[in-house]
């Protein structure tokens, strides 16, 4: 009788542990990129709850780096789908190689002059390490974003986020942003 209960009771701690962890995976599949609030490049405060029903590509952007010129590409399909509801969200590091040393002001008008950036640029963050700005914790882990691990790789690393507010896929840096792939996500 005693090992019966002791069964028992173990199978029912399992038991009791496992929804425990189904709820706690819900919570976190409830999670979306709304949540956050940042500062953009002019100490004002961007809410992506604003953004709710769009889709947003985030990049993390650097103004001396092989790939800054992707802010051409950035600009061109901001223009071009802004108005069927989407949104460029930048976010400028310095994380790999010092290649994004300047100021917020500096940034902003690096981008306005070479690249007539119009699309949002938010104030320089960290999207690695002890460091990590939140919202690039919730774009680089599961248990946050619902989808996948991932790790920053570089500079211009995409994030592609549904009109719910998930994320549903990430691109590598050196895929440019006018990409079919990312064409036809913005258009389907």
């Amino acid at each position: 009788m005693k090992n019966a209960i002791l069964v028992f009771a173990l199978l029912l701690g399992t038991f009791v542990q496992a929804q425990s962890s189904k709820k706690t995976t819900a919570k976190n599949m409830d999670q979306t990129i709304y949540q956050f609030k940042v500062e953009d490049l002019y100490g004002k405060t961007f809410d992506f709850a604003t953004l709710k029903g769009k889709k947003i590509l985030i990049v993390n952007t650097a103004s001396k780096c092989g790939l800054t010129p992707q802010y051409k590409d950035l600009e061109k399909i901001y223009k071009e789908f802004k108005s069927k509801g989407f949104v460029v969200v930048g976010f400028p590091s310095n994380d790999f190689a010092s290649q994004e040393p300047g100021t917020n002001q500096e940034i902003g008008a690096f981008c306005e002059k070479n690249y007539g950036v119009t699309f949002p640029m938010m104030s320089k963050v960290d999207v690695k390490g002890s460091t990590t700005a939140p919202i690039y914790q919730f774009l680089t882990q599961k248990s946050k974003n619902g989808l996948q691990d991932s790790e920053v790789e570089w500079n211009f690393q995409k994030y592609l986020i549904d009109e719910s507010g998930k994320l549903v896929r990430v691109v590598k840096p050196q895929v440019v942003p006018t990409d079919p792939e990312i064409v036809s996500w913005l258009k389907g």
